[in-house]
């Protein structure tokens, strides 16, 4: 019999929560399968097999909270024993008598959180995609179409509503339907995080715009030698907005710092964090010791964070430190936003959408891709002019990429 432990956390984490149990008592496993995972403020951690086997026994359930090294399950090397249809632990798989076998293999599985959370809210799970291991039903495929539901049953309010929950029966024949769903772990903690940005620190916005012709030219023009060159890289915008930042921040050091009580941290290098989605809420992978990598390791890095992100597979040394942060709400459309510092940095750099505007070039009237640009800093280490000048500064290197190049 082998105890299988919950990884030990990080010092800044404190607990856990059982997200999701891969495999049920009896399954059969390999050695590193990913047996269950863990859900912290930051990331999502896995426990894997020790060895080939089978789990006998799951102690902590989905949805428990859990602490560093506790005991999760128990796990038994070799053969499994046990009847590999059993989707839930601790109850006997159900006699074959009991329902054609067709039938049976048409169930979706479906874990214990899932499921809960579906019958509270009414939701049909043979409807609902798996996107866990086998076609798992997961708590997150359930919060997703929750939100779905609710999303149609507002764009079709006056319609009737079949069957509305407890909870909201007495809206529910006014075609007023209200649904709530739990906040994931690392949703709890990015508002909490963001909440205290805002109370301990004394953020300004200082805004510029930057005329993209100059580097869409040159995507344009070595876009595919680029490409080739690399092994399939794609030169995208955010290699040159994270190399003009780190050419700012050597002019602006202050930019670069962070503030640790009652001093002032000055970084001699530029750890640039760039803010992704992932399903669970926001996160900040960094590429550390930024200047020393070529645009196409810039772009090669930012791309893996992305699909880790997307996947839960960024780990807590990914999202540790950071200098300074890059955040792209252009990718969906923003036009113009003020982002929130990333404690304990001192200063975000915001992209929005490029679009075509009518901008006076030379006396003359000229259609230009244009970007707004946001720099949201804490004004108790950074002046508003020195803000400005990094700013523009920023712009500077966009519009004429050669200055990097030459060191002007």
């Amino acid at each position: 019999m082998i105890e299988i432990n919950a990884p030990e956390f990080p010092e800044s984490i404190a607990d856990g929560e059982i997200a999701t149990w891969h495999v049920q008592v009896g399954e059969s496993v390999k050695r590193d399968q990913v047996l269950v995972d863990i859900e912290t403020d930051k990331v999502v951690l896995e426990v894997v097999a020790p060895a080939d086997g089978h789990l006998s026994e799951i102690l902590r359930q989905e949805g428990e909270t859990i602490l560093a090294e506790e005991v999760l399950a128990h796990f038994v090397a070799g053969a499994s024993v046990a009847p590999a249809t059993s989707k839930v632990a601790g109850k006997a798989p159900e006699k074959a008598s009991q329902a054609p076998a067709e039938t049976a293999a048409e169930e979706p599985i479906v874990s214990p959180a899932a499921k809960k959370m579906a019958e509270e809210n009414k939701v049909d799970v043979t409807q609902i995609p798996g996107t866990g291991k086998g076609g798992r039903v997961t708590k997150e495929d359930v919060l997703m179409a929750v939100a779905s539901i609710s999303s149609a049953t507002a764009a079709v309010s006056r319609a009737p509503v079949a069957e509305p929950s407890a909870a909201n029966e007495a809206d529910g024949a006014s075609g007023r339907v209200e649904r709530r769903v739990p906040m994931t772990r690392l949703r709890a903690s990015v508002a909490r995080r963001l909440l205290e940005a805002q109370q301990t620190a004394a953020i300004l916005t200082t805004f510029n715009e930057v005329d993209m012709t100059a580097i869409m030219e040159l995507r344009s023009q070595y876009k595919d030698a680029f490409s080739k060159a690399h092994n399939g890289t794609r030169l995208g915008f955010m290699s040159f907005f994270v190399r003009a930042s780190i050419e700012a921040l050597k002019r602006f050091p202050a930019v670069n710092a962070s503030i640790d009580g009652s001093d002032i941290v000055y970084h001699g290098y530029q750890d640039i964090g760039v803010a992704v989605g992932s399903p669970r809420g926001l996160v900040v992978p960094v590429v550390r010791d930024a200047d020393s990598l070529t645009l196409a390791e810039i772009e090669e890095q930012i791309r893996d964070y992305g699909g880790r992100a997307q996947e839960n597979k960024l780990s807590i040394d990914d999202m540790t430190g950071g200098t300074f942060t890059i955040s792209n709400g252009g990718t969906f459309g923003s036009l113009l936003s003020t982002p929130i510092l990333n404690p304990p940095q001192t200063a975000i750099l915001g992209m929005h959408k490029i679009q075509d505007r009518p901008m006076a070039v030379n006396g003359q009237v000229q259609i230009r891709p244009m970007m707004y640009l946001a720099l949201s800093y804490d004004h108790r280490l950074i002046d508003g002019q020195e803000a400005v000048r990094f700013l523009v500064t920023i712009k500077d290197f966009l519009e004429e990429p050669a200055r990097i190049l030459l060191d002007i």
